[in-house]
């Protein structure tokens, strides 16, 4: 099972956005890129894939959601698709434990501390070690939204291992297309 945990440092932490401006919640776009990214193929999905959205906007952060690629149900590879998911799972009332908001989808309050506990998170960073010549790879990925994780988000996982696809600083989504292919080369025995 492979997770990605993406932070969303101004998403919207309650249901009262529009589908139609997913920029002007938070930049909830950038989530639901990552979420599709996560999970969708050509013409397939990937079941064995969690995604973590970890939501620190207004008005009531942090929020957690998790989607579980083996048991999600109404998502199409389009970004309202993903957000009205997320808009569903906020619109739930939850507590400290995941309470399921849909068919694969659940939501808890807590944020960022409380996973770094619970998941053994490698971060992705450009001045990370390269996945091509890494030996192994880890199960768990973090990564930040358009934004730079902040200070005390890098005090959380100042000693987490970290990896890079790359030298350049890519999109969230695009991290992880790149990080999801490389990861297929090596279960398949592909070169």
């Amino acid at each position: 099972m492979t997770s990605f945990v993406i932070v969303g440092h101004q998403a919207r932490t309650d249901g009262g956005f529009s589908l139609n401006d997913l920029p002007g919640a938070g930049r909830m776009d950038v989530l639901c890129r990552a979420v599709n990214a996560s999970f969708f193929l050509s013409h397939d999905m990937r079941r064995d894939v969690e995604c973590y959205l970890v939501l620190c906007g207004e008005p009531a952060p942090p929020k957690t959601i998790k989607f579980d690629g083996s048991t999600v149900r109404s998502l199409s590879p389009d970004e309202r698709s993903a957000g009205a998911l997320i808009k569903k799972a906020l619109s739930t009332i939850c507590g400290s434990e995941f309470r399921e908001a849909g068919a694969g989808v659940w939501v808890r309050t807590g944020g960022l501390s409380r996973l770094v506990t619970e998941l053994p998170v490698a971060v992705l960073d450009e001045k990370g070690t390269d996945i091509r010549v890494a030996p192994m790879l880890p199960d768990v990925f973090l990564l930040s939204d358009h934004e730079n994780f902040t200070a005390g988000e890098e005090a959380l996982i100042s000693t987490c291992p970290r990896y890079s696809v790359g030298p350049k600083c890519l999109h969230a989504d695009h991290t992880i297309t790149v990080l999801a292919n490389e990861l297929d080369r090596r279960s398949s025995g592909w070169k």
